[in-house]
């Protein structure tokens, strides 16, 4: 054994490590007769005794971070129907599939959004480069097309976006949550692809069964044209048409204020603006437009007005032009929007009269953006640009509430056979019959006991909604054959076994 007058540094913690072991015993009674192992010995002997003592509980709290959430497996049910519905229209009408990273160069997603560029999340400095989480799934876009010089897409994409900011979860608002976009890149001739995309959004709208529902059209030419002839100076248009793009939050005295008070905008301006933004309706209201004195003297006005007719012409052509509006207070803050945008909003959430409304904002928006591809380019190449996000999130929150108000049930799973059996030492012949219909691409469950009991087997089928049960026992392996049994009607009948597939196939077709 060593001096223990020496025992400093590193060999001191040897020396306690030892004592933690099982001879450690033999040690102490050794040390105990050493005067200077006896003050040592004290030190290990509480250092011990504070170890034995059961830590105290922290104040840490298990929850996901704000803005977030887990789904549940029953949600996830919901959610995938959603997505399969979109992702199925975009399919429809010739997108191809397409994915970026989660996260970007800062400077790629930097004065893209105007004043909700504070909405974006910075990373901290990885490996030399400065990182932002994407804010939407339009700016990467951009900058894949001008990466890869590509010059004409139809894409579609689903993928998760961080916005940092202040959530609403009663109204599907979080800082994480998922976009569905459809975009279609090129040079073609004017609305025809436009048309399309509120197509789309008319075609998914209509089939997820939300309700009633409006698209609100306007044109970004036509919002600066109105500025323009207006009196707003030219520095000013991001600013005041972040504020007129309020105007379905709050009201036009509000935003007014806002634009005075806070913007700096002669009172005799902003009166002037609310002449315009005020003002909704159809093919009428933008010929109505044509004849304004002020505006008709406008070449941006102009043109867009000229785009608009066009577009509720085509719009007409596919049938929903009823469901648009045209609606001079629409503005979209974001900076990228050039031309034509648009906003779906539900008129009425419930469909039934037991369902209580709720109040979720817009569920669908988009809108042409021709210069932000150039944005990305060395020798600043444009590629027109138009394009559509559904708000699965909203959309979601309203499907959400639906079953809770109905208590409907939803399957977790799609299993369509359960594998069982009424006797012991029949694991063997489960594992041989599951392993036949998994082969043949039929999805089956069985319990993972030896020897489970039949009742509980049966009852889980029911619990789970599984509409077939394969059943083998002693008597079914003499005779060659196995019990097919219905869960919905509990009835039963006898097989070949040899004919097990197909006759599970069969029924899995009719049903």
């Amino acid at each position: 054994m060593p001096q223990l007058g020496l025992l400093h540094g590193r060999a001191w913690t040897v020396f306690l490590g030892q004592l933690r072991r099982p001879p450690g015993a033999v040690c102490i009674r050794a040390v105990r007769s050493h005067s200077q192992g006896q003050k040592y010995l004290q030190v290990a002997e509480a250092l011990f005794a504070s170890q034995l003592k059961p830590q105290e509980k922290s104040n840490f709290i298990i929850k996901t971070p704000k803005g977030t959430r887990d789904l549940s497996p029953q949600q996830m049910v919901v959610r995938e129907k959603i997505l399969n519905v979109v992702v199925s229209c975009f399919k429809r009408h010739g997108a191809k599939g397409l994915d970026t990273p989660a996260f970007e160069l800062k400077e790629i997603l930097t004065e893209k959004y105007g004043e909700d560029s504070g909405l974006i999340y910075d990373l901290k400095d990885q490996g030399g480069e400065l990182l932002s989480l994407r804010y939407d799934l339009t700016v990467p876009f951009a900058r894949y097309l001008a990466m890869n010089k590509v010059k004409k897409m139809k894409r579609y994409h689903v993928g998760k976006v961080w916005r940092r900011e202040s959530p609403t979860i009663v109204q599907g608002r979080y800082r994480e949550f998922y976009q569905c976009d459809f975009d279609i890149a090129g040079q073609f001739d004017p609305m025809i692809p436009d048309a399309e995309c509120l197509k789309i959004m008319c075609e998914i709208l209509s089939e997820l069964h939300l309700g009633d529902f409006l698209i609100k059209v306007n044109d970004r030419r036509i919002l600066d044209g109105i500025f323009a002839v207006c009196g707003v100076p030219e520095s000013k248009f991001h600013a005041i048409c972040s504020s007129v793009d309020k105007l379905d939050k709050i009201s036009w005295k509000d935003v007014r204020h806002e634009m005075v008070v806070k913007k700096g905008l002669a009172p005799e301006v902003a009166d002037r603006i609310g002449d315009y933004v005020q003002c909704h309706g159809g093919i009428s209201l933008v010929e109505q437009m044509f004849q304004d004195p002020r505006l008709s003297q406008n070449k941006q006005a102009l043109e867009g007005l000229g785009d608009l007719k066009l577009l509720f012409e085509y719009l007409t052509v596919f049938g929903v032009a009823e469901k648009v509006s045209f609606d001079l207070s629409l503005a979209r803050g974001l900076d990228y929007y050039t031309g034509v945008i648009y906003e779906a909003v539900l008129l009425q959430t419930p469909v039934h009269a037991e369902e209580e409304p709720l109040n979720v904002g817009s569920v669908a928006a988009g809108g042409r953006y021709d210069g932000l591809v150039g944005m990305f380019d060395p020798r600043g190449h444009k590629v027109p640009c138009v394009g559509l996000s559904i708000g699965v999130e909203r959309i979601f929150s309203i499907v959400e509430q639906r079953m809770k108000t109905f208590g409907e049930k939803i399957r977790t799973t799609e299993t369509q056979v359960f594998v069982a059996t009424p006797q012991k030492n029949f694991l063997q012949e489960r594992l041989k019959l599951i392993a036949e219909l998994w082969d043949a691409g039929i999805k089956a469950e069985l319990m993972y006991k030896n020897n489970p009991k039949l009742l509980p087997q049966l009852q889980y089928c029911e619990n789970m909604g599984i509409p077939l049960v394969v059943i083998i026992g002693e008597q079914e392996l003499k005779e060659g054959v196995i019990k097919l049994r219905s869960v919905p009607s509990r009835e039963e009948v006898a097989i070949k076994r040899e004919n097990l597939v197909a006759e599970v196939q069969k029924r899995l077709s009719e049903s």
